[in-house]
């Protein structure tokens, strides 16, 4: 009886996470990064985005024409996202958007600092110095796997970090496994995907700190969930297992 005993503790210990695989940044110290804004490459917009635009010049009534109404977004039951959507610009199918008086405006491809080059441009042939600004207001991301929060997240900015997409996500499990997490990004003409190992931070200084739009992260789970979900459940499982293993062995051997 007592060789399934000493069996299962074994198991119980083996699953224990260690110090090692639960640490993130371990070589922070040692680590040479590099400044975060010089790795930050602008998204380039795609199709179903929704971008705010603003426009001003010194003569406000000249803009009036090139603005929608804008009196639904005002309304106090609206929460913030639903306001920048009825003010925002839906980015169709075919990578346009329809801009009073403009028409059609071809955006799909460029950065928000280039379309707001292009509208500025346009506009400048109609309004006197006018001011144009242009921002991504759907940024969305999706977070899997073994975080506490698991779902797709909508923010307001266009740069977002790995770190605070987890963060949003509620962090990692226990089970997560932090020297494998994988990052899907669609590309202009494949998918690329690259494996982040969240102990060390050499990845800090790659093109992937920053999430663009429509990434998708998964956290794999690490090897004592593997396990467990395969061999007999859970830790919960296997403890109740124990306590009853345990005290057969106590009527036994008394």
């Amino acid at each position: 009886m007592k060789y399934p005993i000493i069996i299962l503790l074994f198991l119980l210990l083996s699953g224990c996470a260690t110090k090692k695989e639960v640490v993130y940044f371990q070589d922070i110290e040692q680590a040479n990064l590099t400044l975060a804004d010089s790795l930050y490459q602008h998204p380039t917009i795609q199709v179903n985005d929704i971008l705010k635009i603003d426009l001003t010049a010194l003569q406000e009534e000249s803009t009036l024409p090139f603005t929608f109404d804008k009196s639904l977004g005002s309304r106090a039951q609206n929460t913030q996202a639903e306001i920048l959507k009825l003010e925002g610009y839906l980015v169709a199918k075919d990578g346009s958007i329809t801009y009073p008086q403009l028409g059609k405006v071809f955006v799909a491809g460029k950065t928000s600092q280039e379309v707001q080059a292009l509208l500025t441009q346009k506009l400048s042939a109609y309004i006197k110095d006018p001011t144009v600004r242009v921002r991504l207001v759907n940024n969305k991301f999706t977070v899997i796997g073994e975080v506490k929060a698991p779902g797709t997240y909508t923010v307001n900015e266009e740069a977002i970090t790995l770190p605070q997409a987890l963060g949003m996500a509620g962090d990692l499990t226990i089970n997560g496994k932090r020297e494998n997490v994988l990052i899907i990004r669609q590309g202009d003409n494949a998918m690329e995907t690259k494996h982040i190992d969240l102990t060390q931070s050499d990845w800090m200084n790659s093109k992937f700190y920053y999430l663009k739009p429509n990434d998708v992260v998964y956290v794999t789970p690490n090897n004592s969930k593997v396990r467990s979900a395969g061999f007999i459940g859970n830790v919960g499982t296997l403890l109740s297992l124990a306590s009853i293993l345990l005290s057969a062995a106590v009527v036994i051997f008394r």
